[in-house]
């Protein structure tokens, strides 16, 4: 029996309909700007999140790390929430390779507040790093795949831009954010400078990411990417999957939203386990298991013996985190229920209550 995999929506298998296109690609060199199938897909990646050019990477990270350094200098400052993706899990590579300083406010279920935001920018006069960059994050990993509503997303721009600051979404599951609020994807890019989104997560396709912007920022960023060593080659062998991807792919998400709801109602229903389920929205569901029943780690451990796989936030969190995504049915969410609920039924004496 195949494992039921809810570790991360970056498990996804390409479709047929992938395979098909990267097996008949037109391709070319992409390092001299000149695959065919590469520049397709910037253009219509742009087009989609209503910017002027795109750049196409290898990864979220890489994708990040192009809009961090193509909008900032050396020893300039950027703010960035306590539980951003770029603070917390991309190895402090902001720092460590653009000699960035992070200015950290704390997150409010993925949206910092106003209030400090304008407070960590800081005064143009005085022995201060140069406050050059926000970055926002949408849907947010660590607070359990919230969303910024568009004006949130305005509130914060119109901020930063109104002290000279620039402003970077790292929008990995952007098109999650927007299926979830039922709007166009653009209301809620328009407000930023550039914004990186992948294709490797709730779209399915097996590699890349895609970093978004004017013209001019995009140029830098390219510089930024063959610096990081990521120009590539014949690209368009997967830069076809991601074209299918994005073309098919995003109406889809509210089947992922919607199984993780009957996850996270599900949930509840199990003695031991913590979650208020209203909070999930996209298609990430974050839990605690009560210590008194078991240990995080051990309830992890004891689920994967079983042949189910979930991960952990943060290293030894308590918190425990459920990925829905196109791989997975609603027949699997019950089954992972089954499992959990069996699991601590030594500890509870839970009964699980399939979804319904």
């Amino acid at each position: 029996m195949a494992a039921l995999e809810f570790r991360s929506d970056t498990f996804t298998k390409p479709t047929p309909a992938m395979r098909r296109a990267m097996a008949e690609a037109e391709v070319g060199d992409d390092q001299y700007g000149e695959d065919p199938t590469v520049d397709r897909l910037e253009r219509r990646a742009a087009e989609a999140v209503g910017k002027e050019a795109a750049v196409y990477v290898a990864s979220g990270m890489m994708g990040n790390l192009c809009g961090v350094l193509s909008q900032t200098q050396r020893g300039d400052e950027v703010i960035l929430g306590d539980l951003a993706h770029i603070y917390q899990n991309e190895m402090g590579a902001f720092a460590t390779l653009g000699s960035l300083h992070g200015r950290i406010v704390p997150n409010r279920d993925g949206m910092p507040a106003l209030a400090d935001i304008e407070a960590a920018i800081r005064p143009t006069a005085g022995a201060f790093p140069r406050t050059a960059l926000l970055c926002l994050e949408n849907s947010h990993n660590n607070c359990g795949g919230t969303v910024l509503t568009p004006e949130q997303t305005r509130a914060a721009a119109d901020l930063a831009h109104a002290h000279g600051v620039r402003v970077h979404l790292d929008g990995a599951r952007i098109f999650n954010a927007a299926v979830a609020q039922r709007v166009d994807v653009r209301a809620l890019t328009a407000p930023v400078d550039t914004v990186q989104f992948c294709f490797s997560k709730g779209l399915s396709a097996p590699v890349g990411s895609i970093l978004c912007g004017d013209a001019e920022t995009v140029a830098k960023a390219r510089r930024v990417r063959k610096l990081l060593g990521g120009a590539m080659r014949q690209a368009g062998v997967i830069a076809a999957a991601a074209l299918v991807a994005l073309e098919t792919m995003r109406d889809r998400l509210a089947d992922d939203h919607a199984n993780a709801r009957a996850l996270a109602e599900g949930l509840a229903r199990i003695r031991g386990i913590r979650i208020d389920p209203p909070r999930v929205v996209t298609n990430i569901v974050a839990f605690e298991v009560d210590p008194a029943a078991m240990d995080a780690g051990a309830f992890q451990k004891a689920c994967a013996d079983r042949g189910l796989r979930i991960s952990r936030y943060l290293g030894n969190s308590p918190r425990l985190r459920m990925v829905t995504h196109n791989d997975v049915s609603r027949a699997d969410v019950d089954a992972a229920l089954g499992i959990m609920a069996a699991v601590l039924a030594p500890a509870t004496h839970a009964v699980a209550t399939p979804a319904d």
